[in-house]
């Protein structure tokens, strides 16, 4: 007998159901305010740092530090030839006057 056809014998399958009501121990009444759905949402999303990468970027990365590798390595790129030197600028300021 295949290991999984094994195990599946011993796997519970209970199915839960998604209910929209609270369990049979607690009642409306114990809740000091009332109860609203998705009420800090909006802060969590501020605050979350999740970012979702299109499949085809995600294909090309095995994992997180695939990604953060990249993307720190196109910050130094960026850094290094998108400043201007602080010489070069003076310099044409002074042939130009």
């Amino acid at each position: 007998m295949l290991r999984a056809e094994e195990n599946e014998k011993f796997m519970k399958t209970a199915k839960r159901k998604l209910k929209d009501e609270l369990r049979s121990e607690y009642k409306l009444s114990d809740f000091p305010t009332p109860m609203v759905r998705g009420k800090y949402s909006k802060r969590l999303k501020k605050s979350s740092n999740i970012v979702v990468l299109k499949p085809e970027v995600a294909a090309v990365f095995q994992n997180e530090d695939a990604v953060n590798s990249a993307l720190l390595s196109l910050i130094e790129i960026a850094k290094a030839t998108a400043s201007p030197t602080k010489h070069s600028s003076g310099r044409a300021k002074k042939r130009a006057a």
